[in-house]
């Protein structure tokens, strides 16, 4: 996120006066209820959907989630590449090319075909 818009966000909160209401329950609850409705914007019809209206309850996921990483000294870009390194480790390209298994089912495919050879 660019700095200006993660200023934006929090003048926005502090203006307001916000960030007491702002703790990492509070901040993590309201995410999954912005997901939720995201979610519902595709709820009926995955094939049509009003792009706009995905528009604004992705944007109160990301604002919501940028308020939480402030509440918890957290920083995205941190946080994100060690949770990638994590899962290109569970995730090998070989065995996951292609395939939406969960990492345990991929590991024990492998070790199946390595028991046949």
């Amino acid at each position: 996120m660019k700095k200006e818009t993660i200023e934006r966000i929090r003048k926005f909160t502090e203006d307001r006066d916000w960030e007491q209401y702002h703790t990492p329950a509070n901040l993590a609850k309201s995410i999954v209820i912005e997901a939720a409705e995201l979610l519902e914007c595709f709820q009926w019809n995955e094939q049509e959907w009003d792009r706009e209206h995905v528009a604004e309850e992705l944007a109160d996921v990301l604002v919501y989630a940028r308020n939480l990483l402030d509440e918890l000294g957290m920083d995205e870009d941190e946080i994100v590449n060690r949770t990638m390194e994590k899962n290109e480790k569970k995730y090998p390209v070989h065995l996951a090319r292609g395939n939406a298994r969960k990492y345990t089912e991929l590991k024990e495919e492998a070790r199946r075909r390595e028991n046949r050879t």
